[in-house]
């Protein structure tokens, strides 16, 4: 459900190397707008090289201001480029998401120690979960999703990016989460950590002892909420009941047909 409603609102872009005006539709707003890209340009070190070099912002996806004020909580999806010129900004923090399907034999937290971006925190999609199932990653209740945000040192002022290792998966859905509690000021990172690496951007190879602490006690302090045990928390939650459908209104809807329904798994699934 989380990626097919954030497909819904995910707004596309592309460049071209003129000096046309660019035309976004928000997928929000009803509305267009138009931005007129400036040649402007970025410096950064590559990995071969200790070097700085210059690489055109043309290149690599214009935007006419990095600051964390010019992007809307409206707008899904932030590039690389903005998070890389946003990265040490103090309330801004991002979170690695990354998860993947069984078969895949693949280990997010393992990955995420080998390789993330600079500061990322990771969110484990499996641990945030409902305790109370055996479903897998089910929403939890919001009392078990402050607890596990605050464990990660996530406060409510603060505005996120979140990516993961495959471009764009499972990061939706975390994105879909915190908007189901109220918290807006969120956004994905468009091409996820394969992008970020793609455009010759640093990622730091270990994690530090408080990333893997905090990673610990979000899954602890959600166990403890599903044992009745509710401690102080940074982070409050505000339920957002339209963004989500119970089993009930689904079978309704199959009944009364009055939504679309839409199974956006992958065609093997």
């Amino acid at each position: 459900m989380a990626s097919s409603l954030f497909t819904r609102r995910l707004v596309h872009s592309s460049f071209s190397i003129s000096y046309k005006p660019q035309v976004f539709t928000s997928l929000l707003n009803k509305k267009l707008f138009y931005s007129r890209p400036k040649h402007t340009h970025t410096t950064l070190k590559t990995s071969s090289s200790q070097s700085p070099c210059v690489m055109s912002s043309l290149a690599a996806g214009r935007r006419a201001d990095y600051s964390t004020l010019s992007v809307s909580p409206k707008e899904p999806v932030v590039s690389v480029d903005w998070l890389h010129a946003n990265l040490r900004e103090p309330d801004l923090k991002v979170l690695d998401a990354s998860w993947y399907m069984p078969d895949e034999q693949r280990n997010p937290f393992q990955e995420y120690q080998v390789a993330h971006i600079p500061g990322a925190l990771f969110f484990d999609v499996d641990g945030v979960a409902d305790r109370t199932t055996n479903l897998p990653h089910m929403l939890p209740s919001e009392e078990a999703f402050a607890a596990a945000v605050s464990a990660l040192g996530l406060e409510n002022k603060d505005g996120l990016v979140v990516y993961d290792g495959k471009g764009i998966f499972s990061a939706a859905r975390v994105w879909w989460m915190f908007r189901v509690f109220g918290h807006d000021r969120v956004w994905v990172l468009d091409g996820g950590l394969p992008r970020w690496r793609a455009s010759g951007y640093d990622v730091e190879s270990s994690a530090s002892g408080d990333a893997i602490l905090k990673a610990s006690a979000a899954s602890e302090a959600i166990e403890k909420v599903y044992q009745g045990q509710v401690g102080p928390t940074t982070f409050q939650t505000k339920f957002q009941p339209h963004l989500i459908w119970t089993l009930e209104q689904v079978k309704r809807n199959i009944e009364e047909g009055t939504y679309q329904l839409v199974d956006a798994r992958s065609k093997a699934r």
